[in-house]
């Protein structure tokens, strides 16, 4: 309890703080439930309540200095409910929820103890008995058991404050973002052939010296949110604040984001708000009617994936889902959600056939209440958390998914580029003969660039169901397809966008990922995975230190091309520019032909160092390299000066390239200025005329200094 003045801010049991007259709530009314008018059952039915977890689900506590717990469900359309156990041998009579308002049961239950047991009998309309798991449990049995526990989800010592503090300062817009999207149960296995996973604790142990030595920044979680089949790979969610019972309880996956974080390793994880699944005890007609679904069967079903859709309109479903992904920053300090199948939420046509779905009130297609929630929920996420990220799914060409709500956008701060994806793998899986047709695929993507804030995935969706791993994807014979790879990889690096790459992918995984299997680890032992780890970890630091591949990504200041038409010879080249104006010079060859004198025209005169190469020896490759190219006068591609390379077959080729020198006539007249400043006559100075005269005299001969703006070529 706080006071000021005649007024006190009064906090029952985790709900949040109202103001009330001094005096007003007694000691015994502190203890007792909230009624109707209270603040977090308002706010729940006006779709508000951010922190919905705080008032429902089992929360232990004392009253009238008798330890329990106290439930509480939404079932709107319930008769009855009765929260059953192995407390009461699961009889439904032995402990009947009492209604709190229109909708809200609760109960207090003597002698409830953390992990025991429970569910929620309900009975519906028609007097049918049903039994359904907590939706706002904070832990369930592991599947194929279905049981909410209960369990106390405070106490928790973080130390990851220099994290915390560090990363709330972060621009993360404009920071450098390589993520290792992985399942937590298949990376590796603790025991394999029993098909043993380690817990959450001991992931991190083995995860974190990887992906800090790999030099990836975050690393993004395949759906953790408690749910019943392994084949899902979690996007059939029916615990949305419960973490997989399969990996251990909650403070071991608070363990596991802890230790990632004093590591320097963020954690973003996938979040499923557009549909979840028909089991007989999940939130499907929870209480014998539509509850959490849309009601309406031409929007509240998708039949071809067996799920239901989620009722936007609802108010209380706005605070539920609003509160589930408010709950996993807050609690377990995530750094971002990457909310899944955002396009199926925003269409009412989406996956469905003339006939199975229905205009909406202005007559279009658009789903206008999932619209509004997505607007909401980004808004109250990121008007909170600011350096946090909300990053769609997005597949359309839906516009403005990453400007601000107020401005008539979705309000995501980044969206996956499908299109780049799609464009891309189509034409690396061509044939090298046939590229030169298909060159618009590489350049395409820069019509829309900048037109949002893109992250590059290349996932887990695109090495399952028969799609072929990456290295499968590319033509060729053994060594081109490590060679393709490698090509592709270091143009992903360098085009604008954050980088996401599924894990078995950066060591070349030849078979397709199954959800059962660890990895295969064991083709590490062949050099050509073993060099194209060492290819990508590489590339992975190299980005990260390269401000220019990162720092100016949503911008034409930050790219500019130089030869973007060559498809004859498949071959493309771009500048990369940071803040201050350094740039990097990126040269890709998409054919299997070796290019000797390539000319292109460059910004700067000067040399331009080699300093990486995709075809280097010591990555699989030929071993062609250029080493320092200098620069030649004579006009090309709008340039004063060009480079004669020699381009490796399949390669990417990054290069420094040099400060730019000052013009002449500017170093003369700054000269003439110096020169004619007044000189103090005293003895000590005048020692130092002569070595001075001697810079001035030599100036013109050496470079100049790096800009330190951008400056436009």
């Amino acid at each position: 309890m706080y006071e000021t003045g005649n007024i006190e801010l009064v906090n029952i049991r985790g709900c949040p703080f109202r103001a009330v007259p001094k005096g007003e709530i007694t000691l015994k009314q502190r203890k007792q439930a909230p009624n109707s008018s209270d603040l977090p059952v308002y706010l729940f039915k006006q779709g508000n309540n951010q922190e919905a977890y705080r008032y429902f689900g089992a929360h232990l506590e004392v009253q009238d200095g008798v330890p329990g717990a106290v439930f509480r469900v939404w079932a709107p359309h319930a008769k009855a409910v009765a929260v059953v156990g192995d407390f009461n041998s699961w009889v439904p009579g032995e402990h009947t929820m009492h209604k709190v308002t229109d909708g809200i049961w609760e109960l207090f239950i003597p002698g409830i103890k953390e992990y025991d047991i429970y569910k929620y009998c309900i009975t519906t309309a028609s007097d049918e008995l049903i039994y359904k798991s907590d939706p706002y449990a904070f832990h369930t049995e592991t599947r194929p058991s279905n049981g909410s526990k209960v369990y106390d989800i405070e106490g928790y010592a973080w130390g990851d404050d220099h994290w915390t503090k560090e990363s709330a300062k972060r621009d993360v817009i404009n920071s450098p973002m390589s993520i290792y999207e992985m399942q937590a149960g298949s990376w590796k296995m603790k025991d394999a052939e029993n098909g043993t996973p380690y817990n959450y604790a001991e992931l991190a142990d083995e995860l974190i010296p990887y992906i800090k030595d790999m030099g990836y920044t975050h690393v993004e979680l395949l759906p953790i949110t408690e749910y019943p089949f392994d084949g899902s790979w979690g996007y059939q969610v029916t615990g949305y604040f419960a973490p997989t019972s399969r990996y251990g309880t909650p403070k071991d996956f608070m363990t596991f984001v802890d230790k990632l974080h004093q590591a320097g390793i963020g954690v973003i994880l996938d979040w499923v708000p557009a549909h979840f699944p028909k089991d007989g005890y999940g939130l499907y007609m929870f209480d014998g009617a539509p509850c959490y679904e849309d009601p309406n069967p031409r929007r509240g079903e998708h039949k071809e994936w067996g799920t239901m859709v989620f009722n936007y309109g609802m108010k209380e479903v706005e605070s539920f889902l609003i509160s589930s992904a408010m709950f996993w920053v807050d609690k377990y300090h995530v750094d971002g959600l990457r909310v899944d199948a955002v396009a199926s939420m925003l269409y009412l046509d989406y996956n469905r056939k003339d006939g199975e779905w229905e205009q909406n009130c202005k007559g279009g297609k658009e789903n206008l209440e999932a619209i509004a929630f997505l607007q909401k929920l980004n808004t109250a996420i990121l008007g909170k958390y600011p350096h946090k990220m909300m990053i769609a799914e997005e597949s359309t060409a839906w516009p403005l998914v990453t400007k601000p709500a107020a401005d008539g956008g979705l309000g995501f701060n980044f969206k996956w580029n499908m299109g780049w994806m799609n464009d891309m793998l189509s034409y690396m899986k061509t044939d090298p003969l046939f590229r030169a047709g298909n060159h618009g695929k590489v350049t395409f993507s820069f019509f829309y660039a900048f037109s949002e804030n893109f992250v590059l995935p290349i996932s887990h969706d695109e090495v399952v169901h028969g799609k072929c791993s990456l290295i499968n994807k590319m033509p060729g014979d053994y060594e081109q397809k490590f060679a393709n790879l490698r090509t592709f990889y270091g143009y992903m690096a360098a085009h604008p966008g954050k980088k996401l790459l599924f894990m078995g992918q950066e060591f070349g995984q030849f078979i397709e990922w199954d959800e059962k299997k660890p990895l295969d680890w064991m083709l590490l032992s062949y050099d050509k995975h073993r060099q194209l780890q060492d290819y990508v970890k590489d590339l992975n630091h190299l980005y990260r230190d390269t401000p220019a591949l990162w720092q100016v990504d949503y911008s034409w200041e930050g790219f500019q091309w130089i030869v973007p038409d060559d498809s004859k010879q498949s071959v493309i080249a771009f500048l990369r520019r940071d803040a201050a104006g350094k740039m990097l010079l990126v040269v890709c060859n998409f054919n299997p032909v070796l290019r000797q004198g390539y000319q292109m025209g460059v910004p700067n005169p000067g040399s331009y160092k080699e300093i990486l190469n995709s075809d280097d020896k010591k990555y699989g490759g030929s071993g062609v390299t250029n080493g320092t190219v200098k620069a030649e006068k004579g006009e090309m591609h709008g340039f004063e000066q060009h480079i004669s390379l020699t381009l490796p077959p399949l390669s990417t080729v990054y290069f420094q390239v040099p400060a730019a020198r000052k013009p002449r006539a500017k170093k003369a007249a700054e000269e003439a200025d110096a020169a004619a400043k007044p000189v103090k006559k005293t003895a000590a100075k005048a020692k130092k005329a002569a070595p001075a005269a001697e810079t001035a005299a030599t100036a013109s001969k050496r470079r100049g200094r790096p800009a330190k703006a951008k400056t436009p070529v």
